[in-house]
C-alpha cells in the first residue's frame, strides 16, 4: 500500500517542500527511512513506535519503507515525525480523510503521543502557503506562530489522539485564528530618566530616524550605556514585512515567544565583549543565525566596543554593508539578512578619562594609541554619527527640571521614518542610511549653499568616499527631520560636526 503526505524541511532560513511517501509491503517486518536522512530524523521511528503503543494503535507487521523526497537533499531535525506519523496511520486505514491532499505537517512526536513544538515554524508556515496548501497542522505550542500568516488554515494539536479524531470527524480541532498582535510599547527605560547629554540624545534622535550606526565615547560614569538601552524606546514602527522577516530569524533560532510570536518591537541585542565570531555572525553544522542577525530590523549594541576580539570587530565590516551574512558549510551556503543599527560605545583611554576636564588620565600616549588601535580605520568609518558623552556636571545631576520622554521622542523620529517610507515605496530601501549608490543623486539633494560646504569639508578634511556618502544620509535625515525636502548647509554642518572624534582622539 502507498501513501503520500507533505511537509517541509529547513536549513537556515531556505524551507524546502519534502513529500514523506511511504510504501508497505509483505515480507520481513521493517522499518526504514531513506531519502538523505540525518540521525534525528532516522530515530523518529522510535519515538513513532511508543507513541503507537502508548496511543493503542497496531504498529503494521511489514515491510515499511518511507522516502523524504527529494532524495538528494539533506534533511535534519525532528520536525518530520508529524508527517511520518500522519503516512502510518494512512496506510494503516487507521484514518481515511482526503484532506491529507491539501495539508502540510510539522510537529516532533514524543514517546507518549503529544506533539511538541519545533523551530521555524513561521518559515515552514510560509512555504506551505507558497505551496498552494490549504491548511497546515502545527504542534498546539507552534500554532499562534503559524497564525501569523494569513491566508492558511492553521491547526494545533497536541497529541496523535487529536489527529487521528479529527481525521475521522469524531472531535475536529479547532482552527486557530488569526494572531493580532498588541503594541504594548513602552517599558520602565525612558529618556525622561536622563540628565542632561542634550547633544548625545539629538544624535540618538538622527540615528533612530534614519537607521544610522552610532559611536559613543566618553568617560566611565558619563551615561554611554544608560543612552543605549533606551534606544528601543524611541525607534519608529515596524512594517508588517519587517516584523515578518525578524520574527522569521528568531523563529530559527527557537526564540520566539509561543503567547506573543510576531515581533512587533524591534529588536536590541547587547551581547556581551567575550562573544565569540560564531555567536556573533551564526554559525554550527546546521547554521543558526548570530547576533548581527537577531538585530535585524533593530539594534547591536556594542559595549566597551575596543575589549571585543579584532576579528570579531572586523568581522563586522562586510555586513553592515551588505546588510546579509553568508554562512558556508560542507552542507550548504545560508544568508542570513542583518540589517541593523550598530550603537557602540568606548572609553577614550584604558582608565577612561583621557580628556576629562580633572586630568585624572594617568595613561601613557601610548597606552591610548595601543588601546584605540583595536578599532580599525575601515571600521570607524562605517559609524555615521561619532558622538562625546562628557561626564554630566552637578547642576544637571541635582536639576528638578523635567527631561523629555521617549514618547515626544518617538513621534518625532515616526514623522520622519514616515516621510522615508513614503519616498522609498516599492523599492528594498527601508531608511536613509540604506541609501542605494543609484538613488543617491536623487534623494539627496543639496542647495548651492550646502554643495559648497560640502567641498570646502571634503577638501579640508580629506574625507573618504565613505565619509562622504555617511555625511550626505544623515545631512538627508536632518532635512527630513526638519521637514525640508532640499539639504540645506545646516544639515551638512550639523552632520559634519557628528564626524569629528576620529580627529580628536585617533589623530593623538
Amino acid at each position: 500500500m502507498y501513501a503520500q503526505v507533505h511537509t517541509a524541511g529547513l536549513f537556515g532560513l531556505n524551507a524546502f517542500p519534502v513529500d514523506v511517501e511511504i510504501e508497505a509491503s509483505t515480507g520481513l517486518e521493517s522499518f526504514d527511512i531513506v531519502g538523505l536522512a540525518d540521525a534525528s530524523v532516522r530515530e523518529s521511528r522510535d519515538r513513532i513506535k511508543s507513541a503507537f503503543r502508548v496511543t493503542g494503535v497496531r504498529f503494521p507487521k511489514a515491510k515499511v519503507l518511507i522516502n523524504l523526497a527529494p532524495a538528494d537533499t539533506k534533511k535534519s531535525g525532528s520536525g518530520f515525525d508529524l508527517a511520518i506519523t500522519m503516512a502510518l496511520l494512512r496506510i494503516l486505514e487507521v484514518i481515511k480523510d482526503e484532506a491529507l491532499e491539501d495539508s502540510a505537517f510539522f510537529g516532533e512526536v514524543a514517546l507518549n503521543g503529544d506533539i511538541r513544538p519545533i523551530n521555524g515554524i513561521l518559515p515552514l508556515t510560509i512555504l506551505a502557503k507558497k505551496q498552494g496548501y490549504k491548511r497546515v497542522f502545527v504542534p498546539a505550542d507552534n500554532a499562534k506562530e503559524a497564525s501569523c500568516i494569513r491566508g492558511i488554515e492553521v491547526y494545533g494539536a497536541s497529541h496523535i489522539r487529536n489527529m487521528i479524531l479529527h481525521f475521522n470527524d469524531r472531535e475536529l480541532i479547532e482552527q486557530s485564528m488569526p494572531y493580532e498582535p498588541v503594541d504594548s510599547f513602552f517599558g520602565s527605560l525612558d529618556f525622561k530618566d536622563v540628565k542632561g547629554q542634550q547633544t548625545a540624545k539629538f544624535a540618538l534622535e538622527i540615528a533612530a530616524a534614519g537607521g544610522h550606526n552610532v559611536l559613543m565615547i566618553g568617560a566611565p560614569g558619563s551615561g554611554k550605556s544608560m543612552l543605549a538601552k533606551r534606544i528601543p524606546s524611541i525607534l519608529p514602527r515596524m512594517t508588517f514585512d519587517e516584523s515578518i522577516e525578524a520574527t522569521n530569524i528568531h523563529s530559527v533560532a527557537g526564540l520566539v515567544d509561543k503567547e506573543e510570536p510576531l515581533i512587533i518591537r524591534r529588536p536590541f541585542r547587547s551581547p556581551h565583549h567575550t562573544v565569540s565570531t560564531a555567536g556573533l555572525a551564526g554559525g554550527g553544522g546546521v547554521p543558526r543565525p548570530g547576533e548581527v542577525s537577531l538585530a535585524h530590523g533593530g539594534v547591536l549594541f556594542l559595549d566597551e566596543l575596543p575589549e571585543f576580539s579584532r576579528q570579531a570587530l572586523e568581522l563586522l565590516r562586510q555586513p553592515l554593508e551588505d546588510k546579509k551574512v553568508t554562512i558556508s558549510r560542507a552542507a550548504g551556503s545560508v544568508t542570513y539578512p542583518c540589517s541593523f543599527m550598530l550603537i557602540a560605545a568606548m572609553n577614550p583611554c584604558p582608565c577612561g578619562y583621557f580628556g576629562h576636564p580633572s586630568g585624572r588620565c594617568k595613561c601613557t600616549m601610548k597606552q591610548i594609541h595601543t588601546y584605540l588601535s583595536k578599532i580599525s580605520g575601515p571600521l570607524l568609518d562605517r559609524f555615521d554619527l561619532h558622538v562625546d558623552v562628557p561626564s554630566v556636571d552637578y547642576n544637571d545631576l541635582s536639576s528638578d527640571t523635567s527631561e523629555e520622554p521617549s514618547e515626544a521622542i518617538r513621534q518625532r523620529v515616526q514623522a520622519a521614518r514616515d516621510i522615508q517610507n513614503k519616498r522609498f515605496e516599492g523599492t528594498a530601501v527601508t531608511c536613509n542610511a540604506n541609501i542605494t549608490p543609484d538613488l543617491m543623486k536623487e534623494v539627496c539633494v543639496m542647495n548651492d549653499k550646502a554643495k559648497d560646504m560640502l567641498g570646502k569639508v571634503f577638501d579640508k578634511l580629506g574625507l573618504s568616499a565613505r565619509a562622504y556618502d555617511k555625511i550626505l544620509k544623515v545631512a538627508r535625515t536632518l532635512a527630513d527631520m526638519s521637514g525640508r525636502e532640499v539639504i540645506d548647509s545646516k544639515d551638512i554642518g550639523a552632520a559634519v560636526q557628528f564626524r569629528s572624534l576620529d580627529r580628536k582622539y585617533w589623530s593623538v
